[in-house]
């Protein structure tokens, strides 16, 4: 099985290592990196079964539209985005089955990408326009050592506002909030560090996240303010206790 990638930024570049490791045929197409196995035109993958698009997501309805001149309708293609109904709103003529994989890190670009991202990580399959060709994809999942979980591109980005573009934006405000107080940025620990961890996520990829799904976020910071007033007015202790044993099965 040939694979193509196109982008080798933080996903597209462990995707690539990973690939390559589990000894598929894997060609990549970027603008930014050389090496074997990397070109700088789609002529590259025009033969690949299948493809990863794993761009930036401003940029991944105008890729998806050129693959339309170049791949044949037997070809698979997926995208990487961390939103999945604004990638859903046509028709291709080729196989797409649009994707998200729950992996990453707070750092961006080819050099912080490596071999194993995807291991024991959560993989979501939005595939709204038929399931023909999904088994190749979750093969190849499954090989990456993720786990595939089948889901609507609604639901996905509901779910996506709650657990990743909300505490993504909660981290940039705890930053935001405490930047002027001197004493607090003295004295800020591994509680503070932890919490902005996502206050580092790349640039690009968090203003596409804010823009694309800011009323699921508004909508989910409403639900964390009442969550807030729940937690200040009720049980404190005996909720804790009910969140910390949620959250110890959630990630055994």
């Amino acid at each position: 099985m040939k694979i193509g990638i196109i982008g080798l930024g933080l996903i597209g570049g462990s995707l690539f290592k990973s690939l390559k490791k589990s000894n598929y045929e894997v060609v990549a197409i970027s603008q930014s990196q050389n090496g074997e196995g990397i070109f700088k035109t789609y002529d590259a993958i025009k033969d690949c079964e299948i493809v990863f698009v794993c761009s930036a997501m401003n940029k991944t309805l105008q890729i998806l539209d050129e693959l339309e001149n170049i791949l044949p309708s037997t070809a698979i293609v997926t995208d990487v985005c961390s939103l999945k109904e604004f990638v859903c709103t046509k028709q291709r003529p080729y196989k797409f089955i649009p994707s998200h994989p729950m992996a990453g890190t707070e750092h961006k670009g080819y050099e912080n990408s490596f071999e194993g991202l995807f291991n024991g990580a959560k993989w979501v399959i939005t595939p709204f326009f038929g399931y023909e060709g999904l088994a190749t994809l979750e093969e190849i999942i499954l090989k990456l050592g993720a786990k595939p979980v089948i889901t609507t591109p609604k639901e996905h980005d509901q779910a996506a506002a709650l657990i990743s573009h909300m505490p993504m934006l909660i981290s940039q405000a705890l930053m935001l909030t405490a930047k002027d107080n001197k004493l607090a940025m003295e004295i800020a620990s591994s509680g503070f560090r932890d919490m902005t961890r996502l206050a580092m996520s790349n640039e690009e990829m968090a203003n596409d996240m804010i823009t694309l799904n800011h009323t699921n976020i508004e909508q989910s910071t409403l639900k964390l303010y009442k969550s807030i007033g729940e937690l200040t007015h009720g049980d404190y202790q005996k909720t804790i206790t009910e969140l910390k044993n949620i959250r110890s099965k959630m990630f055994q």
